[in-house]
């Protein structure tokens, strides 16, 4: 049976860092052996682009057998992404059906993004946007592979600290990551007589594009951003290792544990007054 790694958001970012670090050491996980990682995103520049160097790099590297990389260009947004990603695994499964079938050994649904400011001065357009990728393709995606997942299989949903309480200059994204986490979790509970492992990866800052995004380039880089290769290498061990949450800074930990001691309209006051995140109108 083939056994298929899915991610989506792969053309940067964590997203990216996940692929590489999948393609090259996946035998560091419990994830058993891939025979191929799909990478899906809107940029197929960028994703034959990854393609390449790490093919470049693998040739390097002796006594090593590595997975199939296979770009593959799709706009995930909201039902349409969720109906285009269920025609790829039909299809898969049509052409692997005299060949033992095929499984979704991790599926990591990474796509997503963010946007600073107050809701009321940001683009409506662009927050429902964020709910449909961060939400509406997530729930949909995951839903559309779980027939094809058996025990062992792993869903590793890319939430953040931002779930833990609400925020001000940030409202529908902490919202939006707030409901991955608690459907994570929720999920989590109910795979597990399934042997199916769920696990909430709740990274902080992380050095990646997400603040040129969220400010609509007014922020180039998040500020006291982490290592994305940590942070990821980090979600990867905690959910082979059965976590459903995996937090990995210190700082982070302690934010997760105190926010439960503070109010929430309290937090979202207090990151609305002091948190100040720009945008670019």
């Amino acid at each position: 049976m083939k056994k298929i790694a899915i991610i989506t958001g792969a053309s940067a970012g964590m997203g990216r860092e996940a692929a590489r670090e999948l393609y090259l050491n996946s035998q560091k996980y419990k994830f058993g052996k891939i025979d191929e990682i799909w990478i899906i995103a809107r940029r197929v520049d960028r994703l034959t682009s990854l393609k390449y160097d790490l093919e470049l790099e693998s040739e390097k590297i002796t006594g090593v057998e590595f997975p199939r990389l296979v770009p593959i260009e799709a706009n995930l947004s909201g039902r349409a992404g969720v109906s285009a990603v269920a025609a790829l695994l039909n299809a898969e499964k049509m052409t692997n059906e005299k060949h033992g079938g095929f499984e979704i050994s991790l599926l990591m649904n990474n796509a997503g993004f963010g946007t600073y400011g107050e809701f009321s001065e940001t683009p409506l357009d662009k927050e429902l946007d964020m709910i449909d990728i961060n939400c509406v393709t997530l729930t949909g995606i995951t839903g559309v592979a779980i027939p094809y997942m058996n025990k062992g299989c792993t869903i590793l949903n890319v939430a953040s600290l931002a779930a833990f309480l609400p925020l001000g200059n940030f409202a529908v994204y902490a919202a939006t990551k707030s409901y991955v986490l608690s459907f994570s979790v929720a999920l989590a509970a109910e795979l597990k007589d399934k042997g199916i492992q769920v696990t909430a990866m709740c990274p902080g800052s992380v050095s990646t594009e997400f603040a040129n995004v969220a400010s609509n380039g007014a922020r180039k880089e998040v500020k006291g951003g982490k290592s994305a290769v940590k942070t990821v290498r980090h979600a990867l061990r905690s959910a082979s290792r059965k976590k459903y949450i995996a937090l990995w800074a210190p700082k982070w930990k302690v934010t997760a544990f105190f926010s439960r001691f503070v109010g929430r309209f309290l937090g979202a006051r207090y990151t609305f007054l002091y948190n100040k995140r720009p945008y670019k109108k």
